[in-house]
């Protein structure tokens, strides 16, 4: 017969049927414990020991611990992990009713809505997204808890990978039912299908935000159901998790589809903003243009070029602040650099688990920011920016005296609360600190009040204090005296002044910590009605951080004011790329200059050459001039820009059973149902995963497509030399290629763009660099030769740039074919030109001349012709 389950375990097990999908940590004294399946999940992933305490139903029952001091550290590994805890502690008095003490969660740790400096990354911004599917649309809502932030939006369903890219979401919530999307990847948490719904969500909503509806966040019921049902089911939550409602989210705005130049999953990671495309965090653009002194400011630059905008007017606003920091960003960066996290500081706050030295830490940084000084003339935004900080001096003067000026870390260690800040504590403090004082001003006192020349007051462990008087002088001890102990030669009373004074001694650290906890909760409240006030605070000093950043640029490493125009055109002179000019010693400029006449640039030349280079350096200087960031150009001027769009390099899905031409295919067919007239659209090498036929008719077509249908600005890389007649048949496309040099079997990258097509592909001088042996090197050569000396045998590939021939162009045909009759004479004698050409041929060694005098033979031998 099995033992009943102990109360202790009865309560274990209640609370875990109410966090089944989480692991629980049941603190237990000093430790965290857990059971079960939890304790066998646990010790795998932690590498903790597992063992065994008691049985239920007649089986051991499995068992695995952390201490309590340093869970956060287990903590850390398991959100990275993609694991939520549940925090369970005591909350009772030990001992305080029969059974086990009483105990509760307090909060679940999930991967989307942490709070705590110890798990979440410095530089990165941690959201949460609640998706819900409609039947032709999604309905997306997502919050921050570190930065207050809470967005929604509603979007087609095919962008909902794309809009998850960008949000970078470490935990995606999804009702549990059928039509739920698709999403790969991610931390999934799965939620009751009733908790999005539409009616429940709107009042929940509408009683955090204390409104009739929720028109003023520019949401209607239906139109935005979806949306709705996404935030309802995300704020409820983080209630859940939270233990409650947190009070520093943002009031809840609708995103819509024109605020930002649009990018799609593939194009972020093309363009490596903040992470190279095999998943470093360097070099990106982020990397690059990260001089930001504190963290708040490096996490707003990320987020300002994943969202580069589309208002003129608050793009030219950032470009007037970056103008007038230019001279100003040294001083005021060095400010800033002693600015605390004040962002995630208020998310502690408002979730009510800031420590002592957040607040000290949150002091300092309000008294920083009071005092910096930069010029703000002539920018609206930087004046903006300035009115803001003189408005929380009165906060930092309330946490001046409330704070010690360097606190203790824990607030049950006490010596936090500031002396002076509450007379209680003061006296308490003082009581333990100079006890000694007291009790000669007593002695003295009574000495002198009765006159007994032995009495003393003292302390011992086991009788604690009393005054002592001789055998002789015991007898004329006062009547308030009451006998505590005789001895041989002395007899020991206590006063009732004494018992007081003992009680406080006895009880004032006891006393002092409950208080400064007390004092502490009281200010963090106080605090949390200021929160508004806090988070713009922390806006205003990231925003003038990442100005200053953009400042910092365009002074030291050349960045120009980008121009925009009205109408359509990307001219930019001298533009490099921000990332690789970082990473050499001397990069190549290059002018780009696309307009209503020419749309589609047709880019030719070896690899390695730089094609790939150009064509992301064009995009991320049009995204930075999106951000209202100076460019890494002499100028740029660019007209409007929707979307940016990349078609570079691919990989096998093999999840998905996608090879790589499958990949390519459908990120091409998203780029051309999308892309429009003012459209950026970037192709690298379309049509390289399938035969030279198929890939060569392809490649024809899309660029066709984009020049007809889509006439979007495009830059299309392509070694099909046949594509280059494009120009020919499209006056709206333009041949360009990147110019190099080649001596014997060498190569030289010249990363110039020139007018024109490439004269040849250069790919066994490529190889040659790679590495290949030479014995490889020479057969290669040897099959290129035979394989050109087959081509001009045979009948030429069919020019897929060809048209029927018109009259004309028979006619001249016909021409030609009567002269060649004309001028044979049954041998074909060559012409003076051919003998001629012959000739000059015949006199130049092509391994002896250098480019220039190559380039000068040819000149002669086009005079020939």
């Amino acid at each position: 017969m099995s033992k009943p389950v102990s109360p202790m375990m009865q309560q274990y097990l209640a609370i875990k049927a109410e966090h089944q999908d989480k692991l629980l940590f049941y603190r237990m004294g000093d430790f965290y414990e857990m059971f079960f399946d939890d304790a066998v999940e646990a010790a795998k992933l932690l590498d903790i020991t597992l063992t065994t305490r008691g049985q239920v139903d007649g089986e051991p029952v499995k068992m695995a611990g952390v201490p309590y001091h340093s869970a956060e550290s287990y903590l850390t590994r398991l959100i990275k992990m993609g694991k939520s805890v549940a925090i369970c502690e005591q909350v009772g008095e030990v001992g305080a009713a029969k059974g086990p003490v009483e105990r509760k969660v307090v909060r679940i740790v999930t991967p989307g809505t942490l709070t705590d400096s110890a798990f979440l990354e410095d530089k990165e911004t941690n959201r949460i997204v609640a998706v819900y599917a409609g039947k032709k649309q999604v309905g997306l809502a997502w919050a921050s808890l570190q930065s207050g932030e809470f967005k929604a939006k509603i979007v087609p369903s095919e962008k909902l990978n794309d809009e998850l890219a960008r949000l970078s979401a470490a935990e995606i919530l999804l009702p549990d039912q059928k039509n739920t999307p698709q999403i790969p990847g991610g931390n999934i948490t799965r939620l009751n299908a009733w908790q999005f719904a539409v009616d429940a969500g709107e009042k929940l909503l509408t009683d955090y935000f204390g409104t009739q509806d929720l028109r003023a966040f520019g949401l209607e019921r239906g139109v935005h159901d979806d949306a709705i049902g996404a935030a309802g089911a995300l704020l409820n939550y983080i209630r859940l998790t939270q233990n409650g409602l947190p009070q520093h989210l943002d009031g809840l705005s609708l995103e819509t589809e024109n605020q930002f130049v649009g990018m799609d999953a593939a194009t972020r990671r093309n363009l490596e903003i903040t992470q190279t495309i095999s998943g470093k965090k360097a070099p990106t653009l982020f990397s690059v243009l990260d001089d930001c002194a504190t963290h708040m400011g490096s996490r707003l630059l990320a987020l300002w070029l994943h969202h580069p905008l589309r208002s003129r007017a608050h793009i030219l606003a950032r470009q007037e602040a970056v103008e007038m920091l230019r001279s100003q960003f040294a001083a005021l960066q060095g400010r800033l650099k002693n600015i605390a996290d004040i962002e995630r500081i208020a998310a502690r706050i408002a979730v009510g688990n800031a420590r002592p030295r957040d607040l000290a830490a949150l002091r300092d940084s309000l008294f920083e920011l009071a005092q910096a000084e930069f010029s703000a003339e002539g920018s609206s935004l930087l004046e903006t920016l300035q009115n803001v900080f003189p408005q929380t001096l009165p906060l930092a003067e309330k946490l001046k005296a409330a704070v010690l000026p360097e606190p203790a870390v824990w607030l049950r260690d006490g010596g936090v609360i500031n002396h002076g800040f509450s007379a209680e504590l003061d006296e308490l403090r003082h009581i333990q600190n100079h006890g000694d004082e007291f009790l000669l001003s007593l002695e003295a006192r009574e000495r002198e009040r009765t006159g007994l020349s032995t009495l003393k007051v003292e302390f011992n462990r086991v009788h604690g204090f009393y005054i002592e008087l001789s055998k002789i002088q015991a007898e004329q001890a006062p009547a308030d005296y009451r006998r505590r102990q005789t001895l041989k030669n002395a007899e020991r009373f206590i006063t009732p002044e004494l018992k007081a004074f003992e009680d406080k001694v006895l009880t004032a650290q006891e006393q002092a910590l409950a208080l400064e906890k007390q004092l502490f909760d009281a200010l963090l409240k106080e605090l949390q009605t200021a929160l508004p006030l806090l988070q713009r605070a922390a806006k205003a000093a990231a925003s003038l951080d990442v100005l200053a950043a953009f400042a910092r640029h365009a002074e030291e490493r050349g960045y120009t004011r980008p121009a925009f125009a009205d109408y359509p055109v990307i001219d930019i002179q001298n533009g490099r790329h921000p990332v690789v000019e970082a990473q050499v010693r001397h990069f190549t400029p290059n002018h780009t200059a696309l307009d209503h006449k020419h749309r589609l640039m047709l880019l030719t030349g070896p690899n390695m050459g730089g094609k790939s280079t150009y064509m992301r350096q064009v995009a991320l200087i049009v995204l930075l001039a999106h951000t209202g960031a100076f460019v890494p150009a002499e100028s740029a001027t660019i007209g409007s820009i929707d979307q940016i769009f990349t078609r570079i390099g691919a990989s096998d899905d093999l999840a998905s059973n996608r090879s790589t031409f499958m990949v390519e295919m459908s990120e091409t067919a998203y780029i051309l149902h999308h892309a429009t007239p003012q459209s950026l659209v970037l192709m690298d090498e379309v049509g390289r995963g399938t035969s030279t036929f198929d890939g060569l008719a392809l490649a024809q077509a899309i660029a066709e497509h984009l020049l007809q249908k889509n006439k979007s600005f495009s830059l299309f890389a392509t070694h099909y030399f046949e594509l280059t007649r494009l120009p020919e048949a499209c006056a709206e496309a333009v041949n360009m290629h990147l110019s190099a040099l080649e001596q014997g079997q060498d190569i030289v990258f010249l990363h110039h763009i020139e007018p024109g097509p490439a004269s040849k592909s250069y790919g066994i001088a490529v190889a040659k660099l790679a590495g290949l042996p030479a014995r490889a090197l020479k057969s290669a050569q040897k099959h290129l030769s035979g394989l050109e000396q087959q081509a001009a045998a045979q009948q030429p590939q069919m020019d897929i740039f060809s048209m029927m021939p018109s009259d004309a162009d028979m006619a001249d045909e016909e021409r030609e074919a009567n002269a060649v009759d004309e001028n044979a004479d049954g041998k074909n004698r060559p012409s003076e030109t051919e003998t001629a050409l012959r000739k000059a041929l015949a006199e130049i060694s092509p391994d002896d001349l250098t480019p220039r005098e190559a380039l000068d033979a040819l000149y002669r031998l086009k005079g020939l012709v």
